[in-house]
């Protein structure tokens, strides 16, 4: 059940009802008697998503995401992984290999 906003436009006592969405409006003022209340309208609630369980990836422990990072690095000891190579044989989508393009120019300073 949702709260709505009213105001008196005789008085200008503001106050909150909580009531179903079938449920008549409220016109009589409860501070001075008079039919002059109107239904404000609001903006509505947020929606906060707090707890576990909402986003697998977006609130985990720090522990979890330690161990995640662990599950990602490869068993032979290297930090790349073939995925940041550009594929599994170890070249981009342009058709050369992304590591290879800085050794090049490394190799071409020292021969200057």
């Amino acid at each position: 059940m949702p709260t709505y906003d009213y105001e008196c436009r005789a008085c200008g006592h503001t106050f909150e009802k909580f009531q179903p969405i079938t449920a008549r409006p409220v016109r009589v003022c409860p501070v001075c008697g008079k039919r002059k209340v109107r239904r404000l309208i609001g903006t509505g609630a947020g929606i906060i998503f707090k707890g576990s369980g909402f986003y697998q990836t977006d609130y985990r422990s720090e522990s979890y995401k330690k161990a995640a990072e662990k599950d990602k690095q490869p068993s032979g000891g290297t930090s790349e992984s073939a995925s940041s190579k550009g594929g599994a044989d170890g070249k981009s989508e342009g058709g050369s290999s992304a590591g290879a393009e800085p050794k090049k120019r490394a190799a071409a300073k020292k021969k200057s």
